[in-house]
């Protein structure tokens, strides 16, 4: 292990890429699915250990065939990289070891190995962004696991994920259309790609206007990619009619890596060189993170899908991590940051416990849900301790998060009580659609009398009560998100004039 740990955040990539070639080749039922299942909890012990020694001794860097930056290509991991890693490598691997059962039923045998083989790559390409250090390598895992991410969309059984994976692939094209205009913007300016290099660089250009409209692009790029209000119109489809598995895979991580990218971009390269940008940044954000949190909760109240509604409930969330960034300060960055965590755990097990029941439900539609919980009594225990967590109560991890949120909207001075009035308002409504999905389920009458048994998967269950149980461990004691998500704020911060 030694002799391996210089090339970790290379293996960080290269464990799940390789193993998708092979994962194709197994045609045995089943045996893809353990392939796929082994390389995630190798790519997560990979994350842990970086996690480990970024804490331990500071960022790691890699320089690919040993050529130096800005030459070669550099991989870096930091403590926002390492809080990152740990979300993607650990939704990937909980969700595959649940899935089994789910997937069996969603995915036709004979497609399971092209599936799975996809599967990886959307691994491999989230974990080669949040690596990467130079803006085209992100720009290339980004399109990696967006193609892969469109396959598993689109996997399933029901019809409707054609439509919502083309809106999602238009989408997603045009964000990365922005973005790499934008990169292109700055090669020509400065001749470099890598982003510690470019920071240095920019300073020098004479004409700043194409740097200005290359931010603007790949804000703009990357908030599409984000699902940030009101550029969020592929995330409902895609979540609702995706694979259940996928949905909680993506759901979980797949727009938090695009924020990332977003962070990094604009605190690293443009802050800290243009004059002004973070009144700028705070101006773009904020009301756009305002107008997501209360629409986007809003839109939930009345849906009728739980997929639907709880993925209108994202679209609040990332409105949440954005309110934290656009207060540029110590204590709004490290509340946004431990969001991503947080709401990675919540949102993991609202879906786990929505797959379990829908492996008897007739469908998802509330009506549909009537009573289930009677039935599914542990299923629905889960989903009432993640829900419990999305509203921010005290003791579990969504409410850190919030109360980090307040903390930092409350040294803002005066201005400051309208956001902490909309966080308030917020999770109130939260409470309000969290309660109509658990009292249709408790107090309402099944659809069907005619019932027939319940068949769900030990596994599911208890993997959906682990996600849960960890909402509350790390409301208890957050030290881990709270310590990555300071040091990231920090390191962020440090880039500014």
């Amino acid at each position: 292990m030694n002799a391996l740990a210089p090339h970790l955040p290379a293996l960080q990539v290269v464990v799940p890429m390789l193993v998708s070639a092979v994962v194709i080749l197994l045609r045995p039922r089943g045996l893809a699915w353990m392939a796929c299942t082994a390389a995630s909890a190798m790519a997560f012990a990979i994350a842990i250990q970086l996690t480990h020694t970024v804490l331990a001794s500071g960022p790691v860097t890699y320089l690919m065939g040993s050529w130096p930056a800005p030459y070669g290509i550099e991989l870096r991991v930091d403590a926002l990289s390492a809080l990152m890693l740990l979300v993607v490598n650990g939704a990937s691997v909980v969700t595959l070891i649940a899935g089994r059962q789910s997937l069996d039923l969603q995915i036709e045998e004979n497609r399971q190995p092209y599936f799975f083989a996809a599967w990886l790559l959307a691994l491999a390409g989230l974990a080669g962004i949040v690596v990467a250090a130079d803006a085209f390598n992100i720009f290339v895992f980004m399109e990696i696991s967006s193609l892969a991410s469109y396959v598993l969309v689109a996997g399933g059984p029901d019809r409707r994920a054609l439509p919502a994976v083309f809106k999602y692939l238009l989408m997603g094209t045009i964000g990365a259309t922005f973005y790499l205009i934008g990169v292109g913007l700055i090669y020509m300016m400065t001749g470099t790609l890598n982003l510690a290099d470019m920071e240095v660089l920019i300073q020098a250009v004479g004409d700043q206007r194409p740097i200005l409209a290359a931010a603007g692009f790949i804000t703009v790029g990357l908030a599409l990619k984000a699902a940030i209000f009101p550029l969020h119109v592929w995330l409902p489809n895609a979540y609702t009619y995706a694979p259940h598995m996928v949905t909680v895979f993506l759901a979980a991580c797949a727009t938090k890596v695009s924020l990332y990218v977003l962070l990094r971009f604009d605190f690293f390269v443009f802050q800290g060189n243009l004059e002004g940008h973070a009144i700028q940044f705070a101006a773009y954000l904020m009301p756009l993170a305002l107008l997501g949190i209360l629409i986007g909760s809003a839109v939930a109240m009345f849906e009728k899908n739980v997929k639907r509604l709880l993925a209108f409930s994202s679209v609040a969330q990332i409105g949440y991590m954005m309110l934290g960034a656009s207060l540029v300060t110590i204590a709004g960055l490290t509340a946004g940051i431990v969001h991503i965590f947080n709401h990675a755990l919540a949102k993991g097990a609202l879906f786990l416990a929505v797959a379990s029941f829908a492996t008897v439900a007739a469908s998802l539609r509330l009506e549909d849900l009537g009573g289930i919980a009677r039935r599914m009594p542990w299923t629905f225990g889960a989903f009432v301790i993640a829900g419990l967590s999305l509203i921010g109560i005290p003791g579990t991890a969504g409410f850190i998060s919030k109360w980090y949120l307040i903390t930092a909207a409350m040294q803002l001075g005066p201005g400051g009580l309208v956001l902490v009035a909309i966080i308030l308002i917020s999770s109130l409504m939260a409470v309000v659609y969290i309660w109509r999905i658990v009292e249709v389920m408790w107090f309402g009458e099944p659809a069907n009398e005619a019932t027939a048994p319940v068949t769900v998967s030990p596994l599911l269950v208890g993997v959906a009560w682990t996600v849960a149980l960890a909402n509350i461990y790390f409301g208890l004691s957050p030290d881990l998100p709270m310590t990555l998500a300071s040091e990231a704020a920090a390191e962020l911060l440090r880039h500014l004039p």
